[in-house]
């Protein structure tokens, strides 16, 4: 395994604890939010893992994570570390569109 594909696994398994550490504390409605950005980063280093993501899409899906989660922390800076009910339809949209990228990038011809 070559240092290139290493150093990815590593960041893609650390990726989640260091979202999660990043955001304030979740409200209540905030749950499904950080819970599906672990699980997307989850889908992520297991198709770097298997072998269904290649180097390119996995660093597109990763700029992607990292728009969205950009995103939010500035929709949470706007309202004192909140997020409005529009702010999350706009998340949970986001992420819908990301999680079909992932599923789109792992279920193509390409491996690596």
């Amino acid at each position: 395994m070559n240092l290139t594909k290493l150093a990815l696994i590593a960041s893609l398994t650390l990726a989640p604890a260091a979202i999660l550490a990043q955001t304030p504390t979740p409200g209540q409605n905030d749950y499904n939010i950080n819970q599906r950005k672990a699980d997307q980063q989850q889908r992520i280093g297991q198709g770097v893992q298997s072998g269904q993501l290649t180097a390119g899409e996995t660093s597109r899906l990763e700029h992607q994570e990292s728009g969205i989660n950009r995103e939010e922390r500035g929709m949470r800076a706007q309202d004192n570390g909140h997020l409005t009910k529009s702010d999350r339809q706009t998340i949970h949209k986001q992420q819908n569109q990301e999680s079909r990228r992932i599923y789109r990038d792992k279920h193509n011809a390409k491996v690596r």
